[in-house]
């Protein structure tokens, strides 16, 4: 098949962001080092967290996550299934129990507070928000609902790097938000990811589980900061490397205007596909005083009874990518829990298409978008 002439996502590497990569390698120091703790730190200024633990991939830091959160055994966690796999996932590894609450409507795409407080029992332990899309959904009344309930509130905000609530960056309304810096992500680097929380001590335990569980890492001895280490829980080698973090530091500086790229084309493609039969966009974030949205996905909802594999054959055949996001995990093989009715994810999941959106997207390559959509 010919190259896609508009790529659902695309990263463009600067002559910049190469010589740091670079520069990182011809230091001889490739594994975690100071590079990883500069990026930490910068992605702690950016995101307002005190904290910032960089790890191997966004699925690491979703189960670091979940580990320290205290997840085990018993313990349930209300979860969107309209997520990537690796959400669900996280909660399995510790043992937990993951409990599928519906989405709050065919175009809003996000976990309902209302289906989620629905789903508390007394084993509930946690509830795991997802900004799906970039978009902060009902946060704000997930983290009320956990407060009251006593619950932890744990952030998969994967797609939001970069989305900020009346200035308040997204992965910081709970005790503890994961990040992904996978390679379609707004801030990518390939594989990475982030943990961020203002716990201290949730802090020091995830950085344990990082590196296996030792008390001192191989930067640490390299400096002569330790001359031995001990072993004290069974921890993971979910290392982040200086070559990423380089690139990740890089990109960081300019996700910003990135994101702001970003919502022009999101604006743009609601404007000309207003009016456009057989179709509906998700709702838009919210862009208030303080509201800084990622637009991770621009995602539509054909009309009931359309033939979605038809559309995007012939999206396809005018060389435009599109994807689903997602398929939902409760209907997974390995996943299936039917506890819960979830009508409106099923319908959504049904429906919905992912159609392209990346931040140095030119016009010509949108209209090429529109113009497919208005065709098919």
């Amino acid at each position: 098949m010919a190259p896609w002439r508009v790529p659902l996502a695309d990263v463009t590497l600067s002559e910049e962001d190469l010589a740091a990569v670079v520069d990182a390698y011809r230091s001889g120091w490739l594994s975690m080092g100071p590079h990883t703790a500069t990026f930490e730190q910068a992605f702690a200024a950016f995101t307002g967290s005190t904290h910032v633990v960089a790890v191997a991939s966004g699925t690491a830091a979703l189960h670091l996550a979940c580990l320290a959160a205290g997840l085990g055994p018993g313990d349930e966690v209300i979860v969107p299934s309209l997520t990537f796999v690796a959400t669900v996932n996280a909660i399995i590894y510790t043992g937990a129990t993951p409990v599928f609450a519906d989405i709050a409507g065919l175009t809003e795409p996000w976990l309902s507070a209302t289906e989620a407080e629905a789903a508390i029992t007394p084993r509930t332990k946690a509830i795991m928000a997802v900004a799906y899309g970039g978009h902060p959904g009902e946060l704000a009344d997930l983290a009320r609902l956990a407060d009251e309930r006593g619950l932890a509130l744990l952030e998969d905000a994967a797609h939001a790097a970069g989305a900020r609530v009346g200035g308040r960056h997204i992965g910081t309304f709970g005790l503890i938000g994961a990040f992904s810096f996978f390679a379609n992500k707004n801030l990518a680097v390939g594989e990475g990811g982030a943990v961020v929380t203002d716990d201290k001590a949730l802090a020091d335990h995830m950085r344990l589980l990082r590196s296996h569980g030792m008390t001192a890492a191989t930067w640490d001895r390299h400096r002569g900061h330790a001359s031995a280490y001990d072993v004290v829980a069974l921890g993971f080698n979910y290392r982040f490397d200086e070559p990423r973090a380089a690139l990740a530091e890089r990109r960081l500086a300019r996700l910003d205007d990135e994101n702001r790229l970003r919502h022009a084309l999101d604006v743009r493609y609601r404007e000309r596909l207003a009016g456009v039969p057989g179709l509906t966009p998700t709702a838009a974030p919210p862009t208030r005083a303080g509201d800084t949205p990622a637009h991770h996905l621009f995602t539509i909802v054909l009309d009931e009874g359309a033939d979605r594999d038809a559309f995007r054959g012939r999206m396809a055949a005018s060389a435009i990518q599109t994807s689903l996001h997602y398929p939902p995990a409760h209907l997974f093989a390995r996943v299936t829990d039917d506890r819960n009715e979830l009508p409106r994810t099923e319908a959504y999941a049904e429906r919905a298409v992912t159609l392209p959106l990346f931040a140095h997207m030119t016009r010509e390559q949108q209209d090429l978008v529109l113009d497919a959509v208005a065709m098919v």
